[in-house]
């Protein structure tokens, strides 16, 4: 991206619907321009899929200009001026020009409608999104130099950064995000800004840093917009379990820099994904947060022993607990915060096997505790491979392919993706002739347990083993007491 498009090339970038749009507000006294993101990411050769604009109309105006002609329109933003509305497969907000104003101690903005489309651009984040095609030619209103910037690949802010984070701190995990995302350098004001605001993060709900963070971790450049996070002081804030992986290494005591470790293993996860028809679509945030927070139990598991090496035992349990209690603060969903924490509980599971090899019976185990998890293990595993040692980096690798061919052949033989007992349980109750409860569950475990060991049993034998475990059980001997 050199130069400026012409009007005639972003013309043919974009749906027909935002001329309809404009032409309606045009005949009815308006001004309006496409504004922000969609603005950005045409110069970006990409049609963005949510389209913004900007209008000299209220939200009334605005209703009316589109009455008989939106499929449907939606009110519930009109106190901040803007109406949603759908046509066809389009879905659009219509905002009316602002010019807010913030307390202190709120990112809500006193909303205060506006007359200028250069004010309502100097209230936005980052001078590449303060650009607007003004409809329905297609002129460029970019008083704050965002092409250029854009163009350049810096991010930088309409006016000071500091009042703009203090007015909204969320752009400052915004400005991570972008990093990330769009592989652009952060200006030197901006980044000391974020510093010297950090603390203002507080007052931004939990729920929206969570979507910037997942936006972020899921970026072109998730490095980037970490190490942002971490040389700013935010993530202090709001990851604070990654900023700690930043440990002392004394020269007495040697061992790799876990938190660059971090890094390199969240890359590498990265470039396991698969295309949208494989195992593990990418960008996959639980794979990549997996890979990010897979050490955080190390800096509370950290001994240094008389030998001079640094041990980090049971880390893996420790950093599935603090990654639990991190993403509850965070807001995530249930699913999401057990499936991150399993793979960071398991990640360490692997070694070993290249050592003394597995029995069928562990690698069946290995298989069932990963559960759905298990393509996103494999990778996460190979990925935690980050030594400079040739010979040991092709060791593990061709043990972890060992594994792998293992895996396949057991699952051949055994269907190990739906491993289950040989008995169900309500076969279970009929045998023993019991009615639901605790008690059949621990018979299922026990089935469960001898597949894992032996492999399939078959119906016969299972239920032979179920009663000889039954006979053993202090309920079965109280049963058969007069």
């Amino acid at each position: 991206m050199q130069q400026l498009p012409a009007p005639t090339a972003l013309a043919a970038l974009l749906p027909p619907v935002v001329f309809d749009l404009a032409g309606r507000f045009v005949q009815a006294g308006h001004e309006i321009s496409l504004v922000g993101g969609p603005v950005r990411d045409l110069f970006l050769g990409r049609v963005s899929p949510d389209l913004d604009f900007t209008t000299s109309a209220d939200p009334g105006q605005t209703l009316a200009a589109v009455a008989g002609w939106a499929d449907a329109t939606w009110e519930v933003g009109r106190a901040f001026g803007t109406i949603a509305l759908r046509k066809g497969d389009h879905t659009i907000e219509v905002t009316t020009y602002r010019a807010d104003a913030y307390d202190q101690d709120s990112r809500k903005p006193a909303v205060a409608f506006g007359s200028s489309l250069r004010d309502d651009l100097f209230r936005r984040d980052f001078t590449m999104n303060a650009m607007a095609l003004r409809l329905p030619a297609l002129e460029l209103v970019d008083p704050f130099g965002g092409f250029e910037d854009l163009r350049d690949g810096v991010l930088r802010t309409p006016g000071l950064p500091a009042t703009s984070f203090s007015d909204d701190p969320l752009r400052m995990m915004r400005a991570a995000r972008f990093a990330s995302q769009l592989g652009v350098d952060v200006a030197g004001d901006v980044r000391s800004a974020m510093g010297d605001m950090a603390d203002r993060i507080r007052i931004i709900s939990a729920e929206r840093v969570r979507d910037e963070l997942v936006k972020l971790v899921c970026g072109a450049d998730p490095r980037s917009g970490i190490d942002l996070l971490v040389d700013s002081g935010l993530a202090d804030r709001v990851l604070p379990e990654v900023s700690a992986l930043r440990l002392e290494v004394d020269e007495h005591h040697r061992h790799k820099d876990v938190y660059q470790h971090s890094l390199q293993v969240l890359e590498q996860a990265a470039t396991l994904e698969t295309g949208p028809d494989g195992e593990v679509p990418g960008p996959d945030f639980v794979l990549r947060f997996a890979a990010l927070l897979h050490d955080v139990g190390k800096p509370a598991t950290r001994r240094f022993e008389p030998s001079g090496s640094v041990t980090f035992r049971h880390h893996d349990a420790i950093g599935a607990k603090l990654v639990k209690k991190r993403m509850r603060a965070l807001r995530f969903d249930n699913d999401t915060i057990k499936a991150v924490a399993r793979l960071v509980e398991l990640h360490m599971r692997f070694y070993g096997y290249g050592d003394a090899g597995w029995s069928d019976s562990a690698v069946r185990r290995y298989v069932t505790d990963a559960g759905p998890l298990l393509q996103r293990l494999h990778r996460l595993t190979r990925s935690d491979v980050t030594t400079r040692n040739k010979r040991k980096a092709d060791r593990l690798a061709f043990a972890y392919d060992d594994l792998e061919r293992r895996i396949d052949e057991l699952a051949e033989r055994e269907e190990m993706d739906s491993m289950r007992p040989d008995l169900d349980g309500e076969a279970i109750m009929a045998i023993l002739g019991l009615a639901p409860g605790p008690i059949v569950g621990r018979a299922y475990r026990f089935l469960l347990e001898l597949r894992l060991d032996r492999g399939p049993l078959g119906a016969e034998a299972a239920e032979a083993e179920l009663r000889r475990w039954w006979a053993e059980q202090p309920e079965s001997r109280a049963k058969d007491t007069p």
